[in-house]
């Protein structure tokens, strides 16, 4: 029963498209830049897709939900998030489509092979040592500071990973941007898209989804920006198209 894939301090959030995901609040709960990033990728039919840093597993199964793509994998190094991630697979009848790791994204190459998938994704840590409070509970520390891995880490891991011509999709920080470029382009995965993200329409941008090939040329497109909220506890339009709410 699926009753039994929950355990007493967790709850299972409804996702709005005949899905669900299983969560511990004591922990760590996906945010808006992990909806957003699903929603930003584009996945062909028949593409394979790494999510690194997987955490609730809730990217493989908001993009195996929205895409046709053939397979999601999602790496996560906490084993109990891991766990968690698979029970939230397996609550879904999804076993066959989605495959959840327990690994190192600093390993993916050696746990899948070089060049073994189409897409990847990640919703990175986004804050260095020094930038904002870690938080004392670790699994909330992991995956908002780069505790455990830093943004070229991920970068390397994912260029390694990709087929060649394949893409790479992150979320993360504006006021880390140059040093995003910079990363991207030393491990040749070239941004080709870029859109930012306000909270309201007259405030700075607080979160950036890019798009980057591997193997691409110089050409970057920059979209309209995205703005969240039309005024405090309403979502704008654009938001609820990507939640499924129009």
């Amino acid at each position: 029963m699926k009753n039994d894939l929950v355990k007493p301090n967790e709850r299972v959030d409804d996702l709005q498209n005949g899905f669900y995901v299983i969560q511990d609040p004591e922990k760590f709960c996906f945010g808006m830049d992990a909806v957003l990033l699903s929603g930003f990728a584009r996945i062909k039919k028949g593409e394979s897709v790494l999510d690194m840093g997987t955490g609730t597993g809730i990217i493989p199964i908001l993009l195996r939900s929205r895409t046709e793509g053939r397979h999601f994998t999602g790496l996560e190094i906490q084993e109990e998030c891991a766990e968690m991630a698979k029970r939230s697979v397996a609550y879904n009848g999804l076993e066959s489509d989605v495959s959840i790791v327990n690994g190192d994204i600093k390993e993916a190459a050696e746990i899948f092979g070089a060049a073994s998938f189409h897409v990847v994704t990640c919703n990175p840590p986004y804050m260095i040592g020094t930038h904002g409070i870690k938080n004392p509970h670790m699994p909330k520390a992991i995956a908002r500071h780069e505790v455990l891995c830093a943004l070229e880490d991920v970068v390397k891991a994912a260029s390694r990973v990709l087929t060649d011509r394949g893409r790479f999709y992150m979320v993360h920080r504006p006021f880390r941007l140059t040093e995003i470029m910079n990363v991207l382009t030393k491990y040749k995965l070239e941004p080709k898209r870029m859109q930012l993200v306000y909270p309201y329409i007259d405030r700075e941008p607080n979160m950036v989804l890019i798009e980057a090939l591997k193997g691409g040329n110089s050409r970057i497109t920059v979209e309209r920006p995205l703005i969240v909220y039309e005024k405090p506890g309403v979502y704008t339009k654009s938001i609820l198209d990507i939640y499924g709410m129009v």
